[in-house]
């Protein structure tokens, strides 16, 4: 039997080549107290193993960061299959569609927030705060949302609803503890956060479920039975003790929080006032004003605003300039870090603070938001890192920040037990290296390959696919302008095999790792920038790592130093693997690998057709139609038609799951 808050690695593989070697200097590393380290792993060698054995043996809740949500989805569906038994949470942004609020002073233009909800991810999201207020065994794989503010975890974990069978209480009490925790009661139809009462029963459909919900027998004022049941037919699944309900929203407060807020931004609006009429900046008074106070109205009447996370400063009781609550606040004070991706993610966390804050300053100085505003915002990178207990690095192109942070404690992950090496590179003169890579690519294509090429402009790219595609070659583009939707196709098909050459300027934030590509070409590789310097280089000769036959081709008229920079390391790369599998024997095999997405594995039990990406859904027409479609669903099983509310549920989660992964 698993030892209660202890992780339990499911693995048909055992650790090898230098897997084990970094698995003790990362544990040894973490016991000693070593409050950073580095785990430079090149692509294909195993770096999520490497990862799921560490926490299994350290026994920490451990965050994974990644730079988006795709990488995300693909980290959480491979520690799901590790930790079966454990709580593997996904906690990213749960907007399928967000316009921030805005305001441009050059046209006087201002935009409203607008925004839809992802039911499943708002579900995991409250699935990922309940897990660590309950248990240790708990990985949470995130987004950079990690960094935005949430509802404090004093509040929220002080709100929870707990009730054990025997209780002896008023079924009022536990009726208006649910509206207090912004649960809504529909009698008909009854979906997440929501509740209904028949009689001496009370079903509650908890915010971090989605299979199950709870009923509440009662008899007189005393707790009878708690049992889960099946949302659908009110069918029992099992009976339970005791239950806790948590808040239906991570900003819901308690009456007390509240008022006092209420009295604080009354204090905030009429010194905010106060300064805009002094500057005789009347239109902007009025406007705050207004808007301030119907938002004051609505907090009196029903403990909520639109916007409300507007007023989280004045909720969570916090100073100004104080960093808002977040999910690291959840987590308790030995927790671990795993920054996944690290030379681009960390980027990313320090980019986040700027953008708001340029964005709410307009807000603020027009009348359209209190001061306070400002700090509903993301962490600034100094507030981020000081929060953090122990971390570990992981890439394989480490920048020199996480070197210098780590006290350059290095772990190198270099041999992949495959046996496959890092690709052969050669340098090719620039002059004709269109017409020498179609050469190339035909020879590659006709061994039944696929074909990466990097270019410096968009034009380029839509040029080259152009004519490749005059000449027979199957060739396509992919470049910051092509939608999700057609980005995801795009990335299928040529795994598939509908085209054979991908053409991009960045191909390394789409999370190419594909098996079949076994020639990237590098276009212009000797003008020195941000996508043809070192890092780069390597993260982009390393997409045809994966084949048994991947080679790289650098077209430039000069090699650069970062040229040299990533072919040496290329090289070291390979000699490190060549000797191992001379050691041990080793004859390198080309990675196969599904074609699913990632984001389908989210949802398990609804795994959508290899053809989904066919379906005549229309995305902006979707979020209605799902809500349309889960009316009708709880209609059928009013009317006792499971089979039919069965097969509608299908339908709404294909749904869901179509448009996280092409909305």
């Amino acid at each position: 039997m698993q030892e209660e808050g202890l992780f339990e690695l499911h693995s048909k593989y055992q650790p090898a080549g230098d897997q084990p070697k970094a698995i003790e200097a990362l544990v040894n590393g973490l016991e000693q107290g070593k409050p950073s380290q580095v785990l430079l792993g090149a692509t294909g060698t195993g770096k999520t193993f490497t990862m799921a054995t560490v926490v299994s043996k350290v026994n920490r809740p451990t965050l994974v960061l990644a730079h988006n949500k795709t990488l995300a989805a693909q980290l959480y569906a491979e520690l799901t299959s590790f930790f079966p038994n454990n709580a593997v949470e996904y906690f990213v942004s749960y907007y399928d569609y967000y316009q921030p609020e805005a305001y441009v002073a050059s046209t006087d233009n201002y935009i409203s927030k607008d925004s839809q909800i992802n039911e499943q991810i708002d579900k995991l999201r409250h699935s990922a705060t309940k897990s660590l207020l309950e248990r240790r065994d708990v990985i949470i794989v995130s987004s950079v949302s990690c960094i935005y503010g949430i509802g404090a975890r004093a509040t929220y974990s002080e709100m929870v609803l707990s009730i054990m069978e025997g209780d002896r209480i008023d079924r009022s009490t536990i009726i208006e503890s649910l509206v207090d925790l912004h649960y809504k009661r529909n009698d008909i139809d009854f979906q997440r956060g929501v509740f209904r009462v028949r009689g001496d029963i009370i079903d509650v459909f908890p915010v971090s479920e989605e299979e199950k919900a709870v009923r509440i027998e009662m008899f007189d004022n005393d707790i009878e039975r708690i049992l889960y049941i099946d949302p659908l037919r009110g069918s029992k699944i099992e009976e339970i003790e005791r239950i806790d309900i948590y808040p239906a929203t991570h900003y819901a407060n308690t009456k007390e929080n509240i008022d006092r807020a209420i009295e604080d931004i009354e204090e905030e609006l009429n010194l905010r006032l106060k300064d805009f009429k002094n500057n005789n900046k009347l239109v902007e008074a009025q406007r705050l004003e207004e808007r301030t106070k119907y938002d004051l109205e609505m907090l009196r009447e029903v403990g909520f605003c639109s916007g409300i996370e507007n007023y989280s400063r004045h909720l969570s009781n916090r100073k100004e300039g104080e960093q808002p609550p977040t999910l690291l606040e959840y987590f308790p004070s030995d927790w671990l870090l795993i920054v996944d991706e690290s030379h681009v993610t960390l980027p990313q966390v320090r980019a986040m603070y700027k953008g708001d804050r340029s964005r709410k300053g307009s807000l603020v100085n027009y009348g359209f938001r209190l001061p306070s505003a400002m700090d509903n915002r993301p962490l600034q990178f100094a507030e981020f890192m000081a929060l953090l207990n122990q971390v570990v690095f992981v890439s394989a192109t480490p920048s020199e920040f996480e070197k210098e942070y780590s006290n350059q404690e290095i772990v190198e992950q270099i041999i992949r037990p495959t046996g496959l090496l890092d690709p052969t590179i050669e340098v090719r003169p620039v002059d004709g290296q269109v017409d020498d890579l179609l050469e190339q690519i035909r020879i590659r294509t006709a061994q039944g390959d696929r074909v990466l090429v990097t270019t410096t402009t968009k034009k380029m790219s839509e040029r080259l696919a152009d004519y490749f595609d005059e000449l027979g070659v199957k060739a396509r583009y992919l470049h910051s302008e092509i939608q999700t939707l057609e980005r995801v196709e795009i990335i299928r098909d040529l795994r598939k095999g509908v085209f054979d050459v991908l053409i991009g300027i960045n191909l390394l934030r789409e999370g190419l790792d594909i098996p079949e590509v076994s020639l990237v070409a590098i276009l212009d590789a000797d003008k020195e920038g941000f996508l043809r310097n070192k890092t780069s280089l390597i993260q982009t000769i390393g997409r045809a790592a994966r084949n048994v036959n991947g080679h790289a081709i650098l077209y430039g008229n000069r090699i650069t130093r970062s040229m040299q920079a990533a072919i040496d390391e290329t090289q070291r790369r390979r000699e490190i693997q060549e000797a191992h599998n001379l050691e041990h024997g080793i004859i390198p095999t080309t990675i196969i690998k599904e074609f699913h997405s990632p984001l389908e594995q989210l949802f398990q039990g609804s795994a959508i057709a290899e053809d989904l990406g066919d379906a005549d859904w229309d995305i902006s027409h979707l979020p209605k139609l799902i809500t349309k479609t889960r009316k009708a669903m709880f209609s059928a099983a009013g009317e006792l038609d499971f089979e039919k509310a069965a097969e509608l549920k299908q339908q709404v989660q294909d749904m869901e799951i179509y448009l996280l992964q092409f909305g």
